[in-house]
Parts: structure tokens; sequence; C-alpha cells
């Protein structure tokens, strides 16, 4: 990505056919298919990319098995197409996990899992050669008779249930169902794809909080924004604004609004998750479905070296910018874990922890969150200004489509979307890495997981400059040189944005990040590269500690 100085230099002033508000991932997607169509595009985002619902997944591209419950047959079948594209799009980066529906003791497989599962094998196209899951993703769309498959599901014994998941072990399963979904880095995926959009001519800026959006002869055609680091009140021009706020969708409005069904009405849900060490809770290979009471499920799934335990789904009705699991959501979700896996876990085994707010769209509906749909929605107010919310971080690309149609409709043109044929990033072998002196196999793993074959420059950082090939908390495997990569090529301006949201280290070691001590090296890495002096580099730090206690990423130092 461009730097922030280049960025704004860039807009500040200028006109472009089409003006992005939001940079999670569906503001990244509308970018990437605009430009990629030949638009000229500006891209702005109020605080940091990814900073709301888009870092705050249960890290799945997926289906979405229990909305077959509510008879979402469309919603399904689309985003399992969506699943295939982003394992053929992003090889590197979005990647198939076995999931168990465990059964113990004298209890029966569930027949209405056991019918959803054939329903969900029918619309994702699913094989029946277990040999599918060794050749996998690394193809190309134009080679789709030889890309990833998934097996239809089957059943399993106990032997192999406890080879994927040795946490299950103490219960002494009968069998389990298996069946494939898929996983990711949800930030990641957001930069990668607003990537792919700056090498087709969008200019992003990060720190741009849209104030307002201004008309002339009744079109929406100005937005007016603050840039973060000066304070300024700067102004571009469009022809085309498009609203991707995600839950902030219904705080953009232009001018006067005619009717007020011309934007959504967000109703925003709560969704918790906890993290756990493998020593606590051991996955193994594979993912599970954790039955929760009441007829809820919630998943365990190894993430990043780490269980991942989520999620909850439940009214939200607090502020938005900064949203942390509840008392009762920690509680909800270790009850579950320890009954279904016969642990012990409390707050004090928590590594780390997060909450996010989904942008459901408000029908007046009385039922509770989880059982409205995910489908997307696209307005269109009198001026002119689109917006797109709803959905779900597996649809990115549909949406973006349907926005930029629209876009490409009512301007008579001719552009059809590409974003199914465009790679996002490059997959690399780590033994393709040279590795600098103390830098393990661990990390050129995870390297290459999360920067595909720009893990060449993460690299040569470390090779230049040991300090850089040194962990940014000792004993994961994160290295000081992905903050200064961050720095240069990704926008980051402060120790959030580097922990959170350009590696994960505030969700995967948040207990590990709770003294100044433990930040200062990543600290002093960054003062240099941004050139803060020692009154900022303190405040810099004091707002990571605001940050870890106001979205509660530390439960067990609370």
């Amino acid at each position: 990505m461009v730097g922030r100085s280049e960025s704004l230099e860039a807009i500040a002033g200028a006109h472009f056919e089409v003006v992005v508000i939001g940079g999670g991932i569906t503001g990244a997607g509308v970018a990437l298919d605009a430009a990629s169509r030949g638009y000229s595009v500006a891209l702005l985002e109020g605080r940091d990319y990814a900073i709301g619902t888009s870092s705050r997944s249960s890290k799945m591209v997926h289906g979405g098995l229990r909305y077959l419950e509510n008879f979402d047959v469309g919603l399904v079948r689309e985003a399992l197409l969506e699943r295939q594209l982003m394992v053929e799009l992003a090889p590197h980066l979005v990647y198939p996990t076995p999931f168990l529906v465990p059964t113990f003791g004298e209890e029966k497989p569930d027949r209405m899992i056991g019918l959803g599962l054939n329903a969900h094998d029918v619309l994702a196209g699913a094989t029946g050669g277990r040999n599918r899951r060794e050749r996998r993703w690394r193809r190309r769309p134009a080679e789709a008779e030889e890309s990833w498959s998934p097996d239809r599901h089957r059943t399993i014994d106990r032997d192999e249930v406890v080879e994927l998941i040795p946490s299950l072990d103490k219960r002494d399963p009968e069998s389990a169902y298996l069946f494939y979904d898929c996983q990711t880095d949800d930030v990641r995926l957001v930069l990668t794809v607003l990537g792919e959009a700056q090498r087709f001519g969008a200019v992003c800026l990060n720190g741009a909080k849209v104030t307002r959006v201004l008309e002339k002869n009744g079109k929406a055609r100005q937005v007016e924004f603050t840039e973060a680091a000066s304070g300024e009140t700067v102004m571009v021009e469009a022809d085309n604004i498009v609203n991707a706020t995600g839950v902030w969708a219904d705080q953009i409005r232009p001018g006067e609004i005619e009717r007020e069904e011309d934007i959504p009405r967000i109703a925003p849900s709560r969704g918790a998750h906890l993290l756990f060490s493998t020593d606590d809770v051991d996955m193994g290979k594979a993912a599970c479905v954790v039955p929760a009471g009441e007829g809820r499920r919630i998943f365990a799934l190894p993430w990043y070296g780490r269980t991942l335990v989520g999620t909850t789904d439940v009214d939200h009705d607090g502020g938005i910018e900064e949203v942390a699991a509840t008392e009762d959501d920690i509680e909800y979700l270790i009850n579950a874990t320890n009954e279904f896996m016969d642990l012990s876990l409390t707050e004090s085994d928590i590594v780390g922890a997060y909450a996010g707010v989904r942008p459901l769209i408000s029908t007046g509906d009385p039922r509770k969150s989880v059982d409205i749909s995910r489908q997307a929605e696209l307005y269109e107010t009198s001026s002119g200004m689109l917006t797109i919310t709803g959905g779900k971080l597996t649809t990115w690309r549909r949406m973006a489509k349907q926005t930029v149609d629209r876009i490409v409709e009512r301007a008579g043109r001719e552009a059809r979307c590409q974003t199914a044929e465009i790679p996002l990033g490059m997959e690399i072998d780590p033994a393709e890495l040279d590795a600098p002196e103390g830098v393990g196999k661990e990390s050129l793993a995870q390297l290459t997981f999360r920067y595909g074959h720009a893990a060449r420059g993460v690299i040569r950082l470390a090779q230049a400059d040991p300090e850089l090939a040194k962990p940014i908390v000792e004993g994961m495997p994160d290295l000081m040189a992905e903050a200064q990569i961050a720095i240069e090529f990704e926008q980051a301006r402060s120790l959030a944005d580097v922990l959170l949201r350009r590696t994960r280290l505030g969700l995967t070691a948040a207990s590990s990040l709770a003294t100044a001590e433990s930040v200062e090296p990543l600290a002093t890495v960054m003062a240099r590269g941004l050139g803060w002096g020692d009154i900022e580099k303190k405040r810099q730090v004091d707002d990571w500690f605001e940050t870890l206690k106001a979205e509660g990423l530390n439960p067990a130092g609370a």
C-alpha cells in the first residue's frame, strides 16, 4: 500500500469518479471492484482499516450451516460459492479446516444436523473423494476442474475424533460428523484486498473521518473529512459516493433525507470471543461445534496457535466505537466450553478476548438477532448516495459487485465485474524464505500465511537489522520487522494498529502486553519509524493501555 502522506496529497481537493467511505472488508471490496472496472477511486477510513466488525469476526469464511435452520438457502448457497472462490483467489490466506459435531455415550447423532449437512453438501457441490483434501487449494480459478472442493460430510469413529481434537479425549466420544469449512485472518484479508485495489489505481487513506456529505444541484457530490494528524478539514469531489461504514451506516447522511427508508436502520448485534492457550484447550487439527444451551451453538477453533471460542449473538445497546465482551458473555462462553469438553476454565485462563457488533438491518421483527438474515442490502438516497450494509465477511465480493453494478447501470456504461478473476496476493512456500538467524520455522509459516509472496519484504528487513528479527512478544512468532512494514506500507499509526490489526497479538497475547515493559520494544521501533519524541511515545503507550481496558482485551488482568 501507499503511505499516508502520498495518499493525502493525491486525495486533497481532487476529483474521483467513486469515493468510498469506510475501510472495512465491504469498502475495500467496493474500491477493488470499481478500480478494476476502470473507475478512479478514493477510499476514506475514519480511524484504521478493519477497525470495526471486519477485525472482530469469528475468522471464518463459511456457508453458515445454522442459516439452513431458517431455510435461508439462498444466503447459504451464495456464501458457499464465495467460499470456494476465496480459497482459489487467496490460497495463502483462506484455508479449509475440518469441523466436528461429536456424540458421546449412548446419544445418537443429531438427525436434523445430519439433514442440514446433506443440504450443505449439495449446495457446496461437495465431492466424495477423500484425497481431494490433500490437493486442496493451490489452484487458480482458470483451473477450476482442479480446484479445492470439500468432501461430503461423513461420520468418523472415536479414534479419529480424538486424533483431530485431543481435548475431547476426556469425554470419550462415540463418533462425530465431520465436514469442512474455511478460516482466515479477517484483517489481513481486508489489507490484501486494499492492496489489490491500490494496484488498480485506487487511493486509500485512513485517519480520514468524514464529517459531511454535501450536495450540488441536488446530487451528493462532495465529501468533507478531518485529517487525523493535522486536524485540518479536507474536501474531495465525487461523481459517486458509497457509504460502506457497516455498523455506522445510518450515521452518514447527505443533506436532507426525503425518505427515511432511503437509509438503513442498524440494529447492532454483539458477538464476543475468547482465546485460550492450547495447553488448556487443545483443538489439535480441527474445529468443533459446541452446544451452548437453548438450541444455540458456538465454535471452538484453532487459530494462530490459540483456541478461539465464540460467538455470542445478543442485541447491543451500548456504544459502538469500543466494544468489549461483557461478564455475561464471558461466563456464557466459558460455561459452554467447560460443560462440553469437561474442563475447568476460568477467567484467569483467558489469554485474549474481543467483541464486535454486526450491522444487522432493523426490520421491526421482534425476533432475536440470531434469527435475522445476514442478507446484504443496498440503499440509494434521492441525492444518489449509495449505502451497502448487512451481509457478512464471506460475501464481501458480492456486496461490492452489487454496489458497483448500480454505479455502472445508472451511468449507462459497460464495465463488467472482474473480481472473480483477480488473485488476492500470491502464495509462497516457507522453504523459499531465507530466514535470518533466530527466526524459526513457525515465524516463516506465519509470514507466508499472512503476507504470501510479500513475506520476502519482511524477511529482507529482518536480515538487514537484527533488532527487527526479534519477536514483538517473547515466545510468539510475530517479528518486529512486521511493525516496520506496517508503518511504511500499511499506514499504521499507533501501537493498537500494529498489535490488533497488522499482527493479531492484541488478541492472541493480550495478557502478555499489559505492562509498559512488555510494549517498550515495539514502541521504540515505532517511535523511530514515525518520528515520535519521548512525550509522544509515552502517550502512545498510555493509549494502548486505554484500548486494552476499553475493549476488554485482557479479562484475566481486569
